[in-house]
């Protein structure tokens, strides 16, 4: 049986972007995972039906996940992985939250009222997400690697270090990386990271 990589995208992503990294895996197929989910909860029935698949035709399995896809993994998947390469990954979906409430002036409160709101740079807070997020709390046991940009806008290294304090994870900071690899320069960089792993 053959070994496999499946690729989990963020937010905005598509599952063609595993063709990126099949140059890379050249032992195993590279899968990318095309999910509809915009929940959690979602998410975690749409990829078991994929995973319990997939598991029954390989031996060995890694995956690579980009931003949001981390974590929706993190809290759907907590074995039979080989290894997790994670690119800017959400690793602390409470805080993230908590700070677009904090930018946006919404207590707790008023979300509860009002169920959702719409922000002003178009996410929309949902007190349902928060309240699952709280009740799930990521536990994380794979070895993980974590490629992480310095001029990440969305999860501070304060957070990542915390995350990396209470799991396996390995962390590579890229110098003027940002949340979104895809200059040229970062996407060489992410590359040579991932070929010093395999």
């Amino acid at each position: 049986m053959k070994n496999v990589v499946i690729y989990v995208h963020g937010k905005g992503g598509t599952a063609e972007e595993a063709k990126h990294y099949k140059n890379l895996f050249k032992e195993a197929d590279v899968i990318g995972f095309e999910y509809n989910s915009e929940y959690p909860w979602d998410f975690q029935k749409e990829f078991s039906n994929f995973f319990n698949d997939i598991s029954s035709k390989y031996k060995r399995i890694s995956i690579i996940a980009n931003s949001i896809g981390a974590y929706y993994t993190m809290i759907s998947l907590n074995k039979d992985i080989e290894k997790a390469f994670f690119i800017s990954p959400i690793v602390d979906m409470e805080k993230l939250i908590t700070d677009m409430m904090f930018l946006e002036n919404i207590t707790e409160e008023e979300l509860y009222k009002k169920k959702e709101i719409k922000t002003s740079f178009g996410e929309i807070l949902s007190w349902k997400y928060l309240t699952f997020v709280r009740e799930n709390p990521i536990q994380w046991n794979v070895s993980t690697y974590i490629l992480y940009g310095e001029k990440d806008n969305i999860t501070s290294y304060e957070t990542i270090l915390n995350f990396i304090n209470k799991s396996k994870a390995n962390l590579t900071v890229m110098k003027n990386g940002e949340h979104w690899f895809h200059t040229d320069e970062q996407m060489k960089f992410l590359d040579n990271w991932i070929k010093n792993l395999i």
